[in-house]
């Protein structure tokens, strides 16, 4: 039953800025204060109790909680690293009345002595308590917390306040960022920056954004990929380069999907595309061991083994395998329409056989693969950066690993051929012509740069979010980016 004389949200927020107006009136305005001594986290104070028992500390957070009446008071205390209790007693603190004021939310700082209660409970004796920050909105209740999912990522924020696990999250995030770099960095490899904004979007077939450079008088496009400048690098003469940023593409939104995303890509000359499935199974290797301590992950009801060897099969076999049709043989592209229209895949604007049968594969075989798999030799037709495989030209030196049926790693031995790569522009540029607006842009500089010379490369590309949600074990990509993508309040 709901209680009729509880003050609705709007009379409780017009309480704390009146709250306001009454310290900023005695002058005692918190927002007038600059800085804290802060010299301890929560976390080390209870991780390390014995080392600190006794000692006075200072620290300072938002509080979250607060309990006890008369004389004597229990507020929890968050900061970044978690929570503790403080004991406040009146004959401690002088101005103890006013203090009882301060709302869940408000940011302290506090100094104290270090103590167990009579219960056990690690907690601080409060001797100076100083308000820092007036909270003045009211936090969701911590029973119910903020459960909609779509407040929750527009007010991350908050999310991140009243819900400690999506702290950890992030904070899981991190350590795996940092933990590719210290992989990589460990392989000699050299993490260099490259443009945002570029005169064409090369790299991946996608859609770009597309904006306006006002001095140029110009269109310019936001990457999709992070590919043709690294590349470029390798001409230059730099053996090993990576980059792990932001690329954006104007594309649909769905658990898998955001129009920002964090992206890794690496190349190495003098290494082909067997050499980075190699490292790829290596980097999850260590990543599995560093940051959860097992190479057992549980998964969406599956336990993904990382620690063992991630099988390795051709697409056209995995293919055969999952539908009985046997597409290696193939050549004319009637044939291959068949079969895939009797698997209730729709091809009708298709018209190569290597195109075909990779839509048979994104629809019949993709969620499939459980366990961790590199789908390799690529068709060509869909591989316009990619080296062709000299026993079968038909198909490419490429794989993408897939783990739970989603990709999460793209590679190949880098085509360095500047007459084939000119004559995939062009097929791509054709395919523009009629339509599709993802077919790869010509880019002409970058075929100079292959009449340079580019040595034999192999590159990879890893969607990080993606990664992020295997480790942290979410099922939606927003659960793993701080500030998704939103579609606005008034839309």
């Amino acid at each position: 039953m709901s209680n009729n004389n509880q003050p609705k949200t709007s009379d409780v927020i017009q309480v704390r800025w009146d709250k306001l107006a009454q310290l900023q009136a005695a002058g005692q305005n918190p927002y007038e204060i600059t800085s804290y001594d802060v010299t301890d986290t929560a976390a080390e104070l209870t991780d390390n109790f014995e080392a600190h028992e006794g000692q006075n500390v200072s620290l300072a957070g938002r509080i979250m909680a607060k309990r006890g009446q008369g004389k004597v008071g229990f507020y929890d205390l968050l900061d970044s690293s978690g929570r503790i209790q403080l004991f406040l007693k009146k004959d401690l603190l002088p101005d103890y009345d006013q203090i009882k004021k301060v709302d869940i939310g408000d940011i302290v700082g506090i100094k104290g002595e270090l103590f167990k209660t009579q219960r056990g409970q690690i907690s601080v004796r409060v001797n100076a308590f100083t308000l820092l920050s007036k909270s003045l909105q009211v936090l969701p209740e911590k029973y119910h917390g903020l459960k909609d999912t779509d407040i929750r990522y527009r007010e991350r924020y908050v999310d991140l306040i009243v819900n400690p696990e999506v702290r950890d999250v992030f904070v899981i995030r991190s350590k795996i960022i940092t933990e590719i770099r210290r992989f990589l960095d460990g392989r000699g490899f050299l993490e260099v920056e490259t443009p945002v904004l570029n005169n064409l979007a090369g790299g991946a077939n996608a859609r770009p954004f597309v904006t306006h450079h006002n001095t140029l008088d110009i269109p310019m496009y936001l990457r999709i990929a992070l590919e043709l400048p690294l590349k470029r690098l390798i001409v230059g003469g730099f053996d090993k380069v990576y980059e792990l940023s932001r690329v954006f593409r104007n594309e649909g939104m769905d658990p898998t999907h955001n129009p920002e995303f964090t992206e890794l890509e690496t190349y190495e000359a003098y290494a082909d595309y067997v050499d980075v499935m190699n490292m790829v199974e290596d980097l999850y290797h260590h990543l599995a061991d560093k940051i959860l301590g097992t190479t057992d992950v549980a998964y969406d009801g599956q336990v993904i083994h990382l620690g063992e060897p991630f099988r390795r099969a051709r697409m056209v076999d995995i293919v055969k395998e999952v539908t009985g049709v046997d597409f290696d043989g193939m050549t004319d592209p009637a044939e291959a329409k068949a079969a895939a229209e009797g698997l209730e895949v729709d091809v009708a604007d298709l018209d190569t056989v290597g195109e075909i049968m990779a839509k048979v594969f994104d629809e019949t075989c993709e969620d499939q693969l459980i366990q961790p798999t590199f789908v390799t030799m690529h068709p060509v037709e869909t591989s316009p950066l990619a080296k062709k495989d000299p026993a079968d030209p038909r198909y490419t030196q490429r794989f993408e690993l897939y783990i739970d049926g989603a990709e999460c790693a793209n590679a190949f031995s880098e085509l360095n051929d500047p007459a084939d790569q000119k004559a995939r522009f062009e097929a791509q540029m054709a395919r523009k012509a009629d339509g599709d607006d993802e077919a790869h842009p010509y880019d002409a500089d970058f075929i100079k740069a292959l009449e340079v010379g580019l040595p034999p490369t192999g590159g990879l590309g890893i969607g990080i979010d993606r990664l992020v949600m295997l480790f942290t074990g979410q099922r939606s990509i927003r659960d793993v980016i701080l500030f998704p993508t939103m579609k606005p309040i008034d839309k």
